[in-house]
């Protein structure tokens, strides 16, 4: 790969380190810009001509693992919110029971 291509896969590297970052915090918005320029980057090495190094492997490697450690985190924020919002449908159900219901004196 050419010095172009292995200077866009260091960029790249550093977003997914950096999503991973946003990931953790659960924030998809900001996950969502990073990574739009990320793609970007990607897209740019593998137009340029040749086959990556090991060193360009590794990065190509690096990015895939960060990546799917942060699909892991999003899953994980998902789950806690669907878990967060199961609870509040139970306590929903539980006022409206008990709204009609009053003490005796």
């Amino acid at each position: 790969m050419s010095s172009a291509a292995t200077a866009a896969l260091r960029r790249a590297l550093e977003l997914s380190r950096e999503i991973k970052e946003v990931a953790d915090r659960g924030d998809t918005q900001a996950a969502i810009r990073l990574d739009v320029e990320r793609r970007e980057l990607l897209k740019s090495a593998r137009r340029s001509a040749g086959a990556p190094d090991a060193d360009e492997r590794q990065m190509l490697q690096e990015i895939a693992q960060l990546n799917e450690e942060s699909l892991g985190l999003f899953e994980h924020h998902r789950r806690s919110k669907g878990r967060q919002l199961d609870m509040a449908a139970v306590g929903r159900r539980a006022v409206a029971a008990y709204a009609t219901t009053r003490v005796r004196c």
